[in-house]
């Protein structure tokens, strides 16, 4: 079961400056972290951007956020657009542990730092220093590739590299349709308040289904949703098959909000926490 959730490149089209933008997607990291959303992807909305910030503002800000701490040196340069990141709430991502210790089996990430002849590499994985590891025959890795061990102890070290994804989520930027058509999209969702009512009667067949079969779920922009993002309406009977051509369902999860405008991030809150009962 996989959650993705699809948020657009002008998510932060109505921040004062790079500072609340920066805050904004601190926000949306956050919520991707509470609810276990696996891939958080960045749609292009060139409509929606109004040039303040760099196109790629957005993405390089999520991916800094998801970066584990311990590798966030080793991984990122001086950038611009990371002017704001120490105001980034932490994520506290929690390690998924076989033995219920947070010190003992938990998954963490490691960038490849060494490639050796003798099939071992050398790790960075915020202990103290790199540590080698055999590779597993049924994986290849190669230098600067991020990569997940799992770690038994820590003094002495005992770990070893694991076939798996790293706790927290994965950054990428993709087109809506290409995020969409992918087999394990699930129940593909279009958060918008044009969309039908989420009622507890309604939620409980929702939760079945994403439960079982994971979900993605789209977001728009402040002050431009996703029927203009997107260039169609969330009613089938007004252009044809949508949303079925897209979507499975449009739907309003704050179907009486008391506000005028529910931000993108607060409507990752709205949305997010319903459909991931279970």
């Amino acid at each position: 079961m996989t959650r993705s959730v699809l948020v657009p490149s002008s998510l932060t089209r109505e921040a004062e400056d790079k500072r609340e933008a920066t805050r904004k997607l601190g926000y949306v990291a956050r919520a991707a972290t509470i609810f276990r959303v696996d891939r958080l992807v960045v749609f292009p909305d060139p409509g929606g951007d109004d040039g303040r910030f760099d196109d790629g503002f957005v993405d390089a800000v999520l991916r800094y956020a998801a970066t584990p701490p311990y590798l966030r040196k080793a991984v990122w340069d001086r950038r611009d657009e990371l002017e704001y990141a120490g105001i980034l709430p932490p994520l506290r991502v929690r390690t998924q542990t076989g033995s219920g210790s947070n010190g003992s089996g938990s998954l963490r990430q490691g960038i490849v730092t060494e490639v050796g002849p003798d099939g071992r590499v050398r790790v960075n994985c915020g202990l103290q220093h790199p540590i080698s590891l055999p590779v597993p025959p049924s994986m290849a890795v190669s230098a600067g590739e991020h990569v997940t061990i799992r770690v038994s102890s820590r003094e002495p070290v005992r770990a070893k590299l694991v076939d798996e994804p790293p706790p927290g989520f994965a950054v990428e930027r993709a087109a809506v349709d290409d995020a969409l058509a992918r087999s394990e999209a699930g129940v593909r969702i279009a958060a918008s308040r044009l969309g039908e009512a989420l009622t507890v009667d309604r939620l409980g067949e929702l939760a079945e289904r994403t439960a079982g079969d994971g979900l993605t779920v789209a977001f728009g922009a402040p002050q431009r949703g996703l029927p203009e993002i997107l260039g169609c309406e969330p009613r089938a009977e007004t252009i044809g098959d949508e949303p079925h051509a897209r979507f499975d369902l449009w739907l309003n999860t704050v179907p009486n909000q008391g506000s005028e405008v529910v931000r993108t991030e607060e409507a990752l809150f709205a949305t997010l926490a319903p459909l991931t009962l279970e």
